[in-house]
């Protein structure tokens, strides 16, 4: 799939990210006979497999301190990144969210989290006055 396609002009790149996915997922499903799986085993199982793929990342980047550094591939490190991006984009669409609705929560939850580094959240835990 090309991002030249005529079906992906025009559309911002969230939105193209979601049609992408959203096609892989639905050619996944009728290819392997995946139909009747329910959104929350959907969820389930993209879980498990983020979780792989974040092992993998974390492998990657040295995290065994008790070893012997290797050097770090960029490239690698960026196509497992993106393996978790699709991922997390084929949770939201499990979850029957829009790539316009993340953005939205995202832009909410992202000036609440500065809210919070401030001390103008109104959630427990993040009181500028009580910084150890």
């Amino acid at each position: 799939m090309s991002t030249n396609d005529k079906k992906f002009q025009d559309i911002n790149m969230l939105e193209t990210i979601f049609k992408m996915q959203n096609e892989l997922d639905e050619d996944i499903k009728k290819k392997r006979g995946l139909e009747d799986i329910s959104s929350e085993e959907w969820i389930q199982k993209k879980v498990l497999a983020m979780l792989s793929e974040l092992a993998e990342l974390l492998d990657e980047v040295n995290f065994k301190w008790w070893k012997n550094p290797k050097e770090v591939n960029k490239a690698y490190v960026k196509e497992e990144l993106v393996d978790v991006l699709h991922f997390f984009v084929s949770m939201c669409l499990s979850a029957g969210m829009s790539a316009e609705e993340l953005f939205e929560i995202y832009i909410s939850k992202n000036k609440e989290n500065f809210d919070r580094q401030l001390g103008k959240s109104k959630k427990e835990g993040y009181d500028i006055n009580q910084i150890l």
